[in-house]
């Protein structure tokens, strides 16, 4: 049920982001959702890909820092109260959300998004309960 998210340390200047797609480009690694989270200094770039470690490999060899963390992607209903239907059963059983971002489902209709919860385990077991779609690691880098 868990995805692996690649996250990047980038000095916050001009053009770092670019090479850090252009070593992903040329190692034909595709990027299937992402978030930038950025403070005055440096950014965390935050990354699904296809291929994680052809991605890790390439952008340790060009320099950057960059680490795992295990997510997971649920299917979101693409309607008025879809996030709620998510979050409200985690809430309830004080599951805390760190992080989260989004991106379109190519396959489907609704939307899908990727969490960092505080307990993973029990975040995976909730929504199981709650019947919401997490989708697997696999699916969601051939996506």
């Amino acid at each position: 049920m868990r995805a692996e998210q690649i996250s990047i340390f980038l000095e916050n200047k001009a053009g770092r982001l670019a090479e850090v797609t252009a070593t992903l480009r040329d190692a034909n690694v595709n990027i299937r959702a992402l978030s930038l989270a950025d403070t005055t200094d440096f950014g965390i770039l935050r990354l699904i890909v296809n291929d994680n470690e052809k991605a890790e490999k390439a952008l340790k060899q060009e320099g950057f820092t960059v680490g795992k963390t295990d997510v997971i992607a649920v299917e979101v209903d693409d309607n008025p109260g879809g996030l709620n239907q998510v979050l409200d059963p985690l809430t309830r059983e004080g599951v805390n959300v760190e992080y989260m971002y989004a991106f379109a489902n190519p396959h489907g209709k609704n939307a899908i998004m990727i969490f960092r919860f505080d307990n993973i385990d029990k975040a995976i077991e909730i929504l199981s309960r709650n019947s919401i779609n997490v989708i697997k690691g696999n699916d969601v880098y051939s996506l």
